[in-house]
């Protein structure tokens, strides 16, 4: 029926049930651990040095045992062999047990004799934990016929002769375990020092986020007289400049906007007092138009000024969409979707009720011959795998033929008409969309445009901060 409004009421997001929550977190917090890494420099310097570490320790110890394998073998095996045979002839031939005891008491090696008639060890307590290792011939056997610590004797007899296992007293206790401590303490210090020395990145960065919101009244503070601090200085003068450019421009807008005011309503006046015309209609509504563009173009510069320029106060968001559709679009058709379980916030009514005229107006315009629009509020649930503050999505969507994919990100600019459709016949001068940027930028939010399937939704995405802090 023309000019009634009808409401759906929007169901509640529900989340995914509690064993789906378990299952996703594992991945999603490895999946944010593998982010982090890649966007922190300070976590990739200290990985790429711990890396370094352990790729020069590999490459030497494989040198060296190369090395050692190589030459020294070759160079010790001779004076090896004339030691063990001078050993084997203290020994004797028949083997002399007391012989061999008492040159493994004056000397730290261990001597086995094997051995039709007798099998004799010195030191038998090491021998269930070294036989498959020192004496066996599988693969991690200790090649002692290779080593030529293995001598036969005339009866039939093999003396063999190896390193003795060190006393308890002279192990080192948990140097592996003292070792790792130290790499993960030398770790943490690199990775201290990392940074602090990137520490002006982060000041940067704030200040960079800072610039782009249009708040230039504070400057990076350098601390540093190093490349990071030249390059905070640099960023310090280029943001002086661009502010000075940007007050200029605002400046002259502003004055030829007032300046035009007056002309202006002189003419609409003189316009007035002309008898009944087509000609004088046509020169009210081109009239109507430039006063439409100069409002717009001074409502834009105020909000320029980002956050200074809202005047918040308690808002019930649902019961001011309601008030826009119903009294300004009152006979047009318009379906509200509106969550009632949102309470008020801080917000300025007035840009608020602005944002609503400019996106409905669009509809209206741009949506002729489908369904009708739906405004609606939301709760906005986060992207995938990241957490935060809850969002609200309020905003139109309409019917109409839409807008081209390669325009969308167009959208927003002040004057722009993406094609033939959107003149100045069918209305409007290209600055609704930029002011209802413009509102939501200086709510703290952003102005989300996507193509809808037929139509477009538009739609101001923010933190809403909670009336009692406003």
């Amino acid at each position: 029926m023309k000019g009634a409004t009808a409401e759906r009421d929007s169901a509640p997001t529900t989340g995914p049930p509690e064993v789906g929550k378990r299952r996703w977190q594992t991945p999603r917090r490895w999946h944010r651990a593998q982010h982090r890494l890649r966007h922190s420099i300070k976590g990739r310097l200290v990985l790429l040095f711990v890396l370094i570490g352990i790729g020069t320790a590999v490459v030497f110890l494989f040198g060296m045992q190369r090395a050692l394998q190589g030459g020294w073998q070759a160079f010790a095996r001779p004076l090896l062999a004339d030691y063990v045979d001078r050993l084997a002839a203290e020994v004797g031939s028949p083997p002399s047990e007391d012989r061999a005891r008492a040159l493994a008491e004056r000397l730290p090696i261990r001597v086995r004799i094997e051995g039709p008639a007798q099998r004799f060890d010195t030191h038998p307590e090491e021998a269930p934990r070294d036989e498959g290792r020192r004496w066996g011939k599988g693969e991690h056997s200790f090649d002692a016929e290779g080593w030529g610590l293995v001598r036969p004797t005339a009866d039939g007899h093999r003396v063999l002769f190896s390193l003795a296992r060190p006393p308890e007293s002279w192990r080192a206790r948990g140097t592996g375990w003292i070792t790792l401590g130290v790499l993960l303490v030398l770790t943490l210090l690199a990775y201290a020092a990392v940074r602090r020395l990137l520490q002006p990145l982060e000041a940067i960065t704030v200040a960079v986020e800072r610039y782009g919101r249009g708040e230039f009244d504070q400057p990076i503070a350098v601390r540093r007289h190093d490349e990071l601090g030249d390059l905070a200085t640099r960023i310090n003068r280029m943001a002086g400049s661009l502010h000075g450019m940007l007050e200029a421009k605002r400046a002259l807008l502003l004055a030829i906007s007032h300046e035009l005011r007056s002309p202006l309503t002189r003419a609409r006046l003189n316009a007035e007092l002309l008898a009944e015309a087509p000609e004088r209609e046509a020169l009210l509504r081109d009239l109507a138009e430039m006063r439409e563009l100069i409002t717009s173009l001074l409502e834009s510069e105020r909000l320029g000024e980002g956050h200074a320029a809202l005047q918040r106060e308690p808002t019930d968001v649902a019961a001011l969409a309601r008030e826009v559709a119903e009294s300004a679009f009152a006979g047009f058709d318009v379906i509200l979707e509106l969550d009632a379980g949102l309470g008020p916030v801080s917000a300025d009514p007035m840009r608020l009720r602005l944002l609503l005229r400019n996106l409905l107006d669009n509809a209206r315009r741009h949506g002729a011959g489908g369904d009708a629009p739906a405004l609606f509020l939301r709760r906005e649930a986060n992207e995938a795998g990241r957490s935060g503050p809850e969002r609200w999505a309020l905003g139109v969507r309409d019917h109409g033929p839409g807008v081209a994919e390669d325009q969308l990100g167009r959208l927003g600019e002040a004057f722009h008409r993406p094609d033939s459709a959107r003149t100045r016949s069918a209305g409007g001068v290209g600055l609704g969309l930029h002011l209802c940027r413009l509102i939501a930028q200086a709510h703290g939010g952003e102005l989300r445009i996507r193509a809808a399937q037929p139509g477009l939704e538009v739609a101001m995405v923010w933190v809403p901060v909670p009336a009692e802090r406003g």
